[in-house]
């Protein structure tokens, strides 16, 4: 099986190679001609000189995966590529992209012809190794065409599921990165708490340890916590500024619309606003375990 994949960061160079070990064979395109010949070398995929290049490298049926950025990054991307496409041939949207956009797109490429598959794609810098974890929203004609392709990302029949119509995939995923806002804020909440408690002086690390090992919290966000604390404890080169991706966002915004609270995934999403403003230990933390998770650039403290 052959698809090409558009965009070759830290996620889509990371997929890329994960399907070339698998067996699919990948054409890769970058903007970044440096990046697209490190995987020729590294990954043996198909380097491409441009989203023409790889769409004419590719097989009767063209499959072709997104991971750009969301928004008018990827609908660009996407209208460019309508026109080298055939009916039957599929777009996937790997990206964060807003459900509501992913809908939009599909009805579009519907009425071309054109099959469309929105993914939520979570594993972040560790999905290489450990397989990702892929929400799908699509028709079942285009989930069954990219079944081995999903079972060579994630694991066989573990870590992905057909779960909607297009749409749901980016919906699923909005809503879990919801639920990981709130999960981040409750770890960096009680370990600064227990870091302020200095007459105990508590082992952070050694704490964090702990509780992996049959404690109701333990999780691999706490895995990956763990590992940062020990490697630095007090995190003084970190600044405690905390970004927010569009998902969080979105959340909060479809809990409004839907009429249901959601007081724990709002505030979260809230305190990462006012991370810009106050300085803490917290913020520290949460910022560590974006990086730990995703890969995600960490500000340093002046």
């Amino acid at each position: 099986m052959k698809l090409a994949m558009i965009g070759l960061g830290k996620m889509g160079g990371n997929m890329a190679t994960r399907l070339v070990q698998k067996g699919i064979s990948v054409v890769g395109f970058d903007r970044s001609a440096e990046v697209v010949k490190t995987l020729e070398e590294k990954a043996n995929i198909i380097g491409a000189n441009s989203v023409a290049d790889a769409v004419a490298k590719l097989d009767s049926q063209k499959i072709v995966w997104l991971m750009v950025p969301a928004g008018n990054p990827t609908e660009e991307q996407i209208k460019e590529l309508i026109p080298m496409l055939n009916k039957g041939d599929i777009i996937i949207d790997g990206g964060n992209s807003n459900y509501k956009h992913s809908q939009r797109i599909g009805k579009l490429l519907e009425e071309k012809g054109i099959g469309f598959m929105d993914c939520g794609t979570s594993g972040g810098v560790w999905g290489l190794a450990n397989g990702y974890c892929l929400m799908v929203g699509a028709k079942q004609e285009v989930a069954d065409t990219m079944k081995p392709i999903l079972q060579a990302l994630a694991h066989a029949d573990r870590g992905w599921a057909h779960v909607g119509p297009v749409g749901s995939g980016h919906f699923t995923k909005m809503i879990h990165n919801g639920i990981e806002y709130g999960m981040m804020q409750s770890f960096a909440e009680g370990l600064e708490l227990l870091k302020g408690k200095s007459e105990f002086k508590l082992d952070l690390a050694q704490i964090t340890e702990l509780w992996k090992h049959g404690s109701v919290v333990r999780s691999w966000l706490l895995d990956l916590t763990a590992d940062a604390l020990k490697e630095d404890q007090e995190l003084e080169e970190i600044a405690p500024y905390v970004a927010d991706s569009g998902e969080g966002r979105w959340t909060v915004v479809e809990s409004i619309e839907q009429g249901i609270p959601v007081p724990v995934l709002t505030l979260a999403l809230q305190v990462r606003f006012r991370s810009q403003e106050k300085q803490g230990y917290g913020y520290r933390l949460l910022s560590v375990m974006r990086n730990a998770f995703g890969g995600h650039v960490v500000k340093k403290s002046k």
